[in-house]
């Protein structure tokens, strides 16, 4: 076990070093950072100046080795669009994006899984059929697509669902939440359902294959034959073996729908990380980019660790040792 956590550690370590060293060259290569901070008319003992105080002048290696520093502490500097610290900018934004992230993924979970079964034990018939058909749109539509056509069914159509923003807020200490309002709850329902409509078809139509699969092994055949009711032989064991390959494509989308939230949130207008990148793309706001591309890579860095660690505590073959020499 312990062999198995440092191994996944070095592994996530090499990972954050090689996405940090990627943002390092955004700052190298990507704008002026002296020109967005002093505009065009500044002085050419302004530019030398700013260069020192921000230790562009130094080597490669050392600017490397003091981002990295910064980075671990959280800190990425200034904003180049807005002019105040980048961490207070994530800190502000990454409530609404997880806010809605995790709404999308409990929608995708409650849903999917289900219908996933239904259409594995009902397979072939109309109501299966139909099933399957719509995830195949779920997966092949384009999220501003979907986003765009729920506004105008909910928003401007029936007008009983807003099309932008947050709602309204509740400040816990550093914390916002629209959880614990109405207003709040009415502006997360269009986009949490938005970005959770890929990830729903593709839980339905993996869990649907898995059951399949299971149900055609010798162990249900085994538990038919000694005469159990089709609920336990179905949701006591054909099921349980179905959720865990499920743990790890699960816990991976909970990753993607952080990192690509950003569709759905410029559709919506709301106001989490992704519409702060976007931003920061428009108008080469470098410092917003690389905390952006850092902090994305280690949400999904500790969510592999944590998936993997799950997966070793349910699949018992992962905690056979292996002999020395490797032979069998």
């Amino acid at each position: 076990m312990l062999v198995f956590i440092l191994r996944r550690l070095a592994q996530a370590i090499v990972v954050m070093v090689t996405v940090a060293f990627i943002a390092f060259m955004l700052f190298q290569y990507v704008g002026d950072p002296v020109t967005s901070l002093l505009g065009q008319d500044a002085t050419q003992e302004q530019r030398d100046q700013l260069r020192r105080d921000l230790g562009l002048d130094q080597s490669f290696v050392v600017q490397f080795g003091r981002f990295v520093g910064n980075a671990v502490q959280g800190e990425f500097g200034l904003s180049l669009r807005q002019g105040r610290q980048v961490s207070a900018l994530i800190a502000e934004r990454f409530p609404a994006t997880l806010e809605l992230s995790l709404s999308a993924a409990v929608i995708a979970l409650v849903v999917g899984i289900p219908l996933g079964v239904y259409a594995a034990l009902r397979r072939g018939r109309f109501g299966a059929q139909l099933m399957m058909t719509l995830s195949l749109l779920g997966v092949s539509l384009p999220t501003f697509l979907i986003g765009i056509l729920l506004i105008l069914i909910f928003a401007v159509t029936f007008k009983v669902l807003p099309s932008f923003g947050r709602g309204e807020v509740v400040t816990l200490g550093a914390w916002t939440t629209g959880f614990l309002t109405v207003d709040g709850w009415k502006h997360l329902i269009l986009p949490a359902v938005t970005l959770s409509v890929f990830q729903l078809a593709l839980i339905m139509r993996l869990v649907r294959s898995e059951m399949l699969e299971v149900l055609r092994a010798d162990y249900i055949k085994f538990a038919r034959a000694r005469g159990l009711h089709n609920r336990a032989v179905y949701f006591g064991h054909a099921l349980k073996n179905t959720l865990v390959p499920v743990i790890t494509i699960t816990g991976l989308q909970l990753g993607s729908l952080i990192a690509f939230a950003i569709i759905t949130e410029t559709v919506f207008q709301w106001p989490g990380m992704g519409l702060l990148f976007i931003q920061a793309v428009q108008f080469a706001d470098i410092p917003v980019m690389a905390a952006y591309l850092c902090l994305i890579a280690l949400i999904f860095v500790l969510i592999n660790l944590v998936v993997d660690l799950l997966y070793f505590a349910v699949d018992p073959r992962l905690r056979i040792e292996k002999p020395a020499g490797g032979g069998h």
